[in-house]
C-alpha cells in the first residue's frame, strides 16, 4: 500500500496526531457532509489536491463556482497565516494543480456530450420526469429504433423516432403493444422542456471519451477535471442524469482490476441528494449496484451533501471514509437529524459525537477514515489542513488561458451530425411522396403496356424502402438515393443490431 495522505490535524490531545486517508482505501468510497457555509468545499479541494498530487486523477462538479482556484498556486493570506500558527503547522508548499475544465454548454470548459441511444431509456425517462406507462412507451421506441437500425444520437432524432410512431401506431401495436397519443405527447412535451434549459447540446457527438478523464501531467500529477455546474444546476434532473451516466460510463468500460495501491480515479458528487431525489426505485436499485460494483474497477466515489441521511441506507452503508463538518440543531427536526447523522460513525468514547457535531466551527470536522484492514477508525474532531491551491475562483482569463492548454483543446468543440434516424425517417417521407405523385398526363407508366404484368403495390415497410434504395440497377441515381446510400454507409453494421445501452439502461450488458 503506497504512502497515506495526510488530510487533517488532530488536536484534542495535547500532542496533535495526523489523520490519514490511505490510497489504497479511497475505492471504498466517502462521504463529506455538513450544513452551508461550514467548509465541506476546502475539504473536497484538500482532498482531492491529494490525491492529484500522487497521480489519481479526479472528476468533481463546480456547484458554487470556487473549485476553479485548484488551477491556481495559493497565497498566505493574513487570515491563512494566523490559522496556520493556531494549528500549529506550517505552511504547504503553494502550487496549482494540473486542471481541465468541462462544461455541457460548452461555455466555461470544454464540451461534453453524450448520445441518446447511450443514455438509456431509463435515465432519459428520468430526465424528462416520465410516469411509469409514459417510460414504457419510451422503451418501445427505443426498442423499434434498434430493430430498425435507427441510430438515435440528438433530440431531433427522437423526436422524429417518435413522431414516426406516433403517426404508425396501428401498424406497431401487433408486434410491440399499444403507445396512446397522450404518452407520445407527454415525452415530446418532456424533450421540448430540456431542449429549453439547454440539455439538447448535451446530446450528440463527439461523445465524451472517459479515457480523457484519466489523465496525468508531465510530472506524473492526475488532471482535476473540473465541470462547469454552476448554470446546469439550473436543470437539477439534467445535472443528476449526467452524473449517473458518466458513472455507468466508467463501470461500462474500465477493466476489472481489483485493489490497487492507489484509485484509477476518483469520482466526486456534488449535491448528492439530487441523485436520489425523486429517483424511482430501480433506479436507485441500479445505482446502489453500481456503487459497489465500480470499487472493483479502480473507482473512488465521494459523495457531498448537507447531511448523511440526504443518501440511501443502501449506499451510505459503503461509504467508508467520512468527514462531517457541522450541522445545527434549532429544531426537533434538526436535532434528529444530528443525532442520526452522529450514529454514522464508530463512536469514541473520548467524543459524545451528537454534541460536538452542534460545536464545530469552520473548518473543522468529525474524521473517520478506514484503517489498513478497511475497518472504519474511530471518529475524531479535527481542523482540516489547507490546500495548497487557490481557495475562491480564478477569473475568466485565467480559466481561458488554462483551457488553452488543455490537452483535450480542439477535441470536442466541433460537434458532428452524420446520418441517423432523423436523417433516414426525413429520407423515406420524400421516397414515399415521390412514389404517391401521380404520372405525367400522355405518358404510359413503365411497364404498364397491355399484357403487362399487374402492377405490385409499392413496399412502404422501413426494410422495403432501404431494400429498394440500395438495390440495384442502372438507372441514375436521385439526390434521395444518393443521400440514402451515404446514410447506409456511415451506419454499417449498426443496421439490424441491438444498439446496447449504458450500464444504468441495462447493468448486465457489455458493449
Amino acid at each position: 500500500m503506497s504512502m497515506p495522505l495526510p488530510i487533517s490535524r488532530h488536536i484534542a490531545s495535547p500532542a496533535p496526531q495526523v489523520l490519514d486517508l490511505l490510497p489504497g482505501l479511497v475505492n471504498r468510497h466517502g462521504c463529506i457532509t455538513g450544513a452551508t457555509g461550514t467548509g465541506k468545499t476546502v475539504t473536497l479541494q484538500v482532498i482531492a489536491e491529494a490525491l492529484s498530487g500522487i497521480g489519481v486523477p479526479v472528476f468533481m462538479a463546480e456547484v458554487k463556482g470556487d473549485l476553479s482556484g485548484m488551477a491556481k498556486a495559493g497565497a498566505a493570506s493574513e487570515k491563512m497565516s494566523k490559522r496556520l500558527g493556531t494549528l500549529g503547522v506550517e505552511a504547504p508548499a503553494w502550487a496549482a494543480c494540473p486542471v481541465t475544465f468541462w462544461d455541457v454548454f460548452g461555455e466555461a470548459g470544454h464540451p461534453v456530450r453524450a448520445t441518446i441511444s447511450d443514455l438509456g431509456p431509463l435515465l432519459l425517462a428520468r430526465m424528462l420526469n416520465l410516469n411509469d406507462t409514459q417510460e414504457g412507451v419510451l422503451q418501445l421506441v427505443f426498442k423499434i429504433a434498434d430493430d430498425n437500425g435507427l441510430l438515435l444520437l440528438d433530440t431531433k432524432d427522437l423526436r422524429s423516432m417518435l413522431q414516426h410512431v406516433g403517426d404508425n401506431a396501428a401498424d406497431f401495436r401487433t408486434t410491440y403493444g399499444n403507445m396512446s397519443a397522450a404518452s407520445i405527447g407527454a415525452i415530446q412535451r418532456g424533450l421540448v422542456a430540456v431542449e429549453q434549459q439547454g440539455g439538447d447540446r448535451f446530446f450528440g457527438e463527439p461523445m465524451l471519451n472517459i479515457d480523457d478523464l484519466l489523465q496525468t501531467d508531465a510530472h506524473g500529477r492526475g488532471v482535476v477535471n473540473i465541470l462547469a455546474a454552476d448554470k446546469l444546476m439550473n436543470a437539477p434532473r439534467l445535472y443528476a442524469v449526467f452524473l449517473l451516466w458518466l458513472l455507468s460510463e466508467l463501470f461500462e468500460n474500465l477493466p476489472e482490476v481489483g485493489d490497487l495501491d492507489k484509485p484509477k480515479l476518483v469520482f466526486f458528487f456534488d449535491e448528492a441528494h439530487l441523485l436520489f431525489s425523486e429517483a424511482p426505485k430501480p433506479l436507485l436499485q441500479k445505482i446502489e449496484q453500481v456503487v459497489r460494483l465500480i470499487r472493483s474497477k479502480g473507482v473512488g466515489g465521494f459523495f457531498i451533501t448537507q447531511n448523511p441521511l440526504d443518501i440511501p441506507d443502501t449506499v451510505l452503508g459503503q461509504l467508508g471514509n467520512r468527514v462531517q463538518h457541522a450541522l445545527r440543531a434549532y429544531t426537533p427536526r434538526d436535532q434528529k437529524a444530528v443525532k442520526a447523522a452522529a450514529e454514522t460513525f464508530r463512536p469514541n468514547p473520548a467524543l459524545d459525537t451528537a454534541q460536538v457535531i452542534t460545536e464545530l466551527e469552520l473548518g473543522e470536522a468529525l474524521v473517520s477514515f478506514l484503517d489498513e484492514k478497511g475497518r472504519p477508525n474511530m471518529v475524531e474532531r479535527a481542523y482540516i489542513l489547507p490546500p495548497a491551491s487557490q481557495i475562491g475562483p480564478i477569473d475568466a482569463a485565467e480559466r481561458q488561458r488554462s483551457m488553452a492548454q488543455s490537452v483535450v483543446v480542439g477535441v470536442y468543440e466541433q460537434a458532428i451530425d452524420r446520418a441517423s434516424a432523423h436523417e433516414l425517417i426525413a429520407a423515406r417521407a420524400a421516397t414515399q411522396q415521390e412514389q404517391d405523385a401521380p404520372a405525367p398526363r400522355g405518358r404510359t407508366p413503365a411497364g404498364g403496356g397491355r399484357g403487362s404484368a399487374p402492377e405490385r403495390a409499392p413496399d412502404t415497410s422501413l426494410g422495403g424502402m432501404l431494400g429498394g434504395l440500395f438495390g440495384g440497377g442502372g438507372k441514375r441515381q436521385s439526390p434521395v438515393e444518393a443521400m440514402m446510400k451515404s446514410a447506409a454507409r456511415s451506419i454499417g453494421s449498426q443496421v439490424g443490431r441491438v444498439i446496447i445501452r449504458g450500464v444504468l439502461g441495462s447493468i448486465l450488458k457489455r458493449r
